[in-house]
């Protein structure tokens, strides 16, 4: 096993009816940016549920961040950030608005030239501060609501880009799995997918004698394999949303990965099927793995 270092500060806040922590989880000092994607939230009474638990806070709204956030969308809620003061962010979405949410976190401080160079020299430079942020889940798949990491588009260069931090990591996540009921079936499965590979790129990878990583993945593979198909049921079943919920957090929150050695090609490529053909996430990657694992077996 090699050497490892690990620290996840981001308070998890799971099960039902948990959206009204948000009142105590939120600080009240400062202005809140509340941002989230399409109109799904306020279909599935999200949307309302936060703004009640946030009544006696000061939020700004800023929606339509898109699957795949991309700069330019973000670079426009760091302006409205800024004229607002924002001292807080509330990411309530999925992964995508948590990753949009991430950059405009490490954004909103950064004066010194354009934020895009976090994304263009990953490890070279990198945040000095940034604004705190809170999460809303409402669609497993990413991890990002336990983890570091932000994956940003940039639709004038078709880049696809990834960059991370331990200040845009979030101070608390809220998973409450009735969240999820109301998801096309389309995006419940790209969820599981998601999660699946993420484990994938962590596990098929070069022994380093880690027997309990190796089966703390294969759990996680046990568990999609068995709640997956109960997760696509309709009406939709508790039970197997909040495992899967939990899988999909686990699968990326930098656990399975502690003393072994990673991969993740098959997200490398995907992510340029995505920049350049707008390819749904979880989609590239099912297109990828199985090729990759394919070639691999030709050699």
């Amino acid at each position: 096993m090699n050497n490892f270092e690990y620290c996840n500060p981001t308070r998890i806040v799971f099960g039902k009816g948990t959206l009204s922590r948000l009142a105590e989880l939120v600080p009240s000092d400062k202005p809140v940016m509340m941002t989230y994607g399409g109109g799904s939230i306020f279909d599935n009474g999200v949307y309302a549920q936060v703004k009640e638990a946030l009544s006696k806070h000061t939020v700004i709204e800023f929606g339509g961040i898109p699957p795949n956030p991309t700069y330019e969308r973000c670079m426009q809620a760091v302006e409205v950030a800024r004229r607002g003061g924002i001292g807080f962010l509330l990411a309530v979405g999925g992964g995508s608005v948590l990753d949009g949410t991430k950059f405009i976190a490490a954004a909103i401080p950064y004066l010194d030239g354009d934020p895009w160079i976090f994304l263009a020299k990953r490890g070279e430079v990198m945040p000095a501060s940034a604004i705190p942020i809170g999460c809303v889940l409402t669609l497993p798949a990413t991890g990002s609501e336990m983890n570091p990491f932000s994956v940003i588009s940039r639709e004038s260069t078709h880049e696809k880009r990834a960059f991370d931090s331990e200040l845009i990591q979030p101070k608390f996540s809220i998973l409450d799995p009735e969240t999820t009921f109301s998801l096309p079936r389309a995006q419940v499965r790209n969820g599981i997918v998601d999660a699946y590979i993420h484990t994938v790129e962590q596990y098929m990878t070069t022994p380093l004698n880690t027997p309990l990583q190796d089966r703390q993945a294969e759990a996680i593979f046990l568990t999609l394999i068995e709640e997956g198909p109960k997760a696509l049921q309709d009406p939709p079943e508790y039970e197997a949303r909040a495992n899967v919920m939990w899988c999909a957090t686990s699968a990326l929150n930098r656990h399975l990965g502690c003393g072994i050695l990673q991969d993740w090609a098959t997200h490398l490529i995907g992510h340029e099927l995505t920049a350049f053909y707008g390819v749904a996430h979880a989609e590239s990657l099912a297109i990828i793995l199985p090729q990759r694992w394919r070639q691999g077996l030709e050699q």
